[in-house]
């Protein structure tokens, strides 16, 4: 069960150790009470790249990871300093792996999360900011952390002032495709975890679209994930969203920051964000029999006879999100 739940998890943290006593110096006290109206880079970077799985709005019930919280409060101890947390957390994340992994019980309940594309100067922010800044957790974490480690001292640090300031375009495009990774997302594990991997590529063949336009309909806007070699040939890229997708695919060759395009077209926005193979998408989308097992190629092959996405690697571009909305 844990390889058909690895299947489609994509940004799974995980790890355990000592929590934080009372006496807990990794923040002064007085810098504690402080708080920050001003927008850390780690705290955008910590939502866009973490808080598809690590939400900390999921319930308990729902969840397919443990919430970032979580990796802060099993991460940092009393004698924990910046700089040996952020070398693990990064460490981690750069090379994932059971033996490396300190959340025991969400390896053992969610399994590894699979390497993903991250610059290291990116998680580097992250790190600093989950250390030094007091970040949002579920309403049910404290009473579950206090049970089984006697302690609140999991999640000191600087306290944010949320100001309300008009989003900009990026961000309102980023909040469409986390939103519907999140409903794509849940749906998919509801599926694998109850009927199994095979009823969950039916499932992306008969639903996976109808779920994304209504996305579409909630956010007022037309959502689309296309690619230039599609499995389903209702997802073949334009050609703008071709020539988008080998912006991205140099960008990432060339080690730049994968960040979103967005343009003007009359009264709308076109927004684009490239969607980057992991190890867990090579098991759909590698190699035929050497990554993807035979019996899931042979139902590939019966549901998509069209299919042109295998023979990925890992850290490569597979299509892009495309939405349009009004400015």
């Amino acid at each position: 069960m844990k390889t058909k739940i690895n299947l489609l998890l994509i940004l799974i943290f995980l790890s355990c150790g000592k929590s934080k006593s009372n006496n807990s110096n990794y923040l002064d006290k007085s810098e504690n009470k402080q708080s920050s109206t001003t927008e850390h880079p780690g705290k955008k970077l910590l939502k866009n790249q973490c808080f598809v799985c690590h939400n900390p709005t999921i319930s308990k019930e729902s969840r397919i990871a443990p919430p970032m919280v979580a990796v802060k409060a099993h991460y940092i101890s009393e004698n924990t300093s910046k700089e040996k947390f952020t070398k693990d957390f990064v460490a981690f994340l750069q090379k994932p792996s059971k033996e490396k992994a300190k959340l025991k019980g969400a390896v053992n309940r969610f399994g590894v999360m699979p390497y993903q594309y991250y610059k290291k100067s990116h998680l580097e922010k992250i790190a600093e900011y989950i250390y030094d800044y007091e970040i949002q957790e579920p309403n049910w974490f404290s009473d579950h952390w206090k049970k089984r480690n006697g302690n609140s001292n999991y999640n000191q640090g600087k306290r944010v002032i949320n100001q309300e300031k008009n989003k900009t375009t990026s961000e309102i495009g980023l909040e469409f495709v986390l939103g519907t990774k999140k409903v794509l997302g849940k749906n998919l594990m509801r599926t694998i975890q109850s009927q199994g991997t095979l009823k969950a590529l039916e499932f992306c063949n008969e639903k996976a679209i109808h779920l994304t336009d209504s996305m579409s309909t909630k956010f007022n806007a037309i959502i689309r994930r296309v690619s230039d070699k599609p499995r389903n040939q209702d997802n073949l890229a334009n050609k703008r969203e071709n020539e988008v997708i080998e912006i991205y695919k140099k960008a990432l060759i060339d080690s730049l920051d994968i960040n979103p395009i967005t343009e003007k077209n009359k009264d709308n926005i076109q927004f684009y964000y490239p969607i980057i193979t992991n190890g867990m998408c090579l098991q759909c989308h590698g190699k035929p029999k050497e990554q993807i097992k035979s019996d899931l190629l042979l139902h590939l092959d019966k549901l998509y006879p069209k299919d042109k996405a295998k023979g990925y690697k890992e850290n490569e571009i597979r299509g892009i999100w495309s939405i349009s909305f009004k400015e």
